[in-house]
């Protein structure tokens, strides 16, 4: 049983991932980051730097998955639908709620 009402996440500080290769296929468009990021249970925010652009032209409906340690997590939004093409607004830094346990990769608003 817990003592506290809440737990501590990112002690140390928020990291920070950088993509490393977008990749485009029919069923999804899949961000690629460092194999060894993803080794430790995790859980907290975490600081996403999308470096590479989805090609244009890429259908907007399709989610969007990041691959980590040869893992492949769905990305969602709040209410639990994908963050798909559409809702990207291009390179740059984004805010995510990551838990490796249950698998929960959620993009903060």
């Amino acid at each position: 049983m817990a003592r506290w009402p809440f737990q501590y996440t990112n002690i140390n500080g928020i990291p920070a991932i950088q993509s490393r290769a977008v990749k485009v296929t029919a069923d999804a468009v899949n961000f690629q980051f460092r194999p060894d990021w993803d080794r430790n249970p995790f859980r907290g925010l975490i600081l996403v730097y999308l470096a590479d652009a989805i090609p244009e032209g890429t259908t907007t409906t399709l989610p969007i998955t990041f691959t980590m340690a040869g893992n492949t997590q769905n990305v969602t939004l709040a209410g639990g639908d994908n963050w798909t093409v559409a809702d990207v607004e291009g390179t740059g830094v984004y805010l995510f709620y990551y838990d490796r346990i249950s698998n929960v990769l959620q993009k903060i608003d």
